[in-house]
């Protein structure tokens, strides 16, 4: 967590003791992490013109959530569990929900132990078991021994600080910051066996950072806080896919 430190000499008391009034918090998407201003308006320069939601998760591990199933569905299930291995040097199919492609800092942290190969995670009108059978047959087909998907969350809070209420005055290196936003990612991911469709998920654990800043520079620190978090989380996660996985 990074921690960012700014003095206000000289300014009123009265101001002091009015900071870090809440004005907002928000949720997005990993695949659509571009910058959202308060009015609600996100860049189109950084946005993502190609996000159209999220794969779900019965479509990635085969569920049909209208199947009847009996009881000793559940029981050969069950028996027939193995525990998953995924050892370094395999070949692995990677998903990242939502996007295209998955990020770079993804496919370069699994790339220290696997060969990686990219699919895309743009949700199809196609759902449940069929979706997931088609993946596994395209994961078999180019050699890959398991597919990895993953979701991933941003959550943002904002707080006022005591410059807020005072009104733009210039000083060295540019305008005093206003504001402090707290943003934090949390992950989810899949592994999935192509020859058995068994699968396993996990959470990593959530990295968390806090940065300052002023109107002007509002959305190149918001993207900045962006980057510094999903590298953190995904070298984490690939580092916890290694320690589960590959004995």
């Amino acid at each position: 967590m990074r921690n960012v430190r700014y003095g206000f000499c000289g300014l009123p008391v009265l101001i002091i003791i009015i900071a870090l009034i809440v004005s907002g918090c928000a949720t997005r998407s990993i695949s659509d992490s571009g910058y959202r201003a308060e009015s609600g308006y996100r860049s189109q320069a950084l946005g993502n013109p190609f996000y159209k939601g999220e794969l779900s998760e019965f479509q990635i591990l085969g569920i049909n959530p209208e199947a009847k199933i009996t009881q000793d569905e559940i029981n050969r299930a069950l028996e027939s569990k193995q525990r998953l291995t995924l050892p370094k040097g395999s070949s692995i199919m990677l998903i990242q929900s939502g996007a295209m492609i998955p990020d770079e800092p993804m496919v370069k942290a699994l790339e220290k132990y696997y060969n990686v190969s990219v699919f895309s995670g743009v949700p199809l009108p196609q759902g449940g078991n069929d979706y997931a059978m088609s993946l596994r047959l395209a994961a078999a087909k180019g050699g890959f021994e398991k597919i990895v998907a993953y979701w991933g969350l941003l959550e943002t809070a904002q707080k006022g600080l005591a410059t807020k209420v005072v009104s733009w005055v210039p000083f060295v290196g540019g305008v005093i910051p206003d504001e402090s936003q707290e943003m934090r990612i949390r992950l989810e991911l899949a592994v999935v066996d192509v020859r058995t469709g068994q699968w396993d998920m996990f959470s990593p654990e959530p990295f968390q950072d806090s940065a300052a800043s002023a109107r002007y520079t509002r959305e190149s620190s918001d993207q900045g806080q962006v980057t510094f978090l999903k590298v953190k989380a995904y070298e984490a996660a690939a580092e916890d896919v290694v320690k589960r996985y590959s004995k």
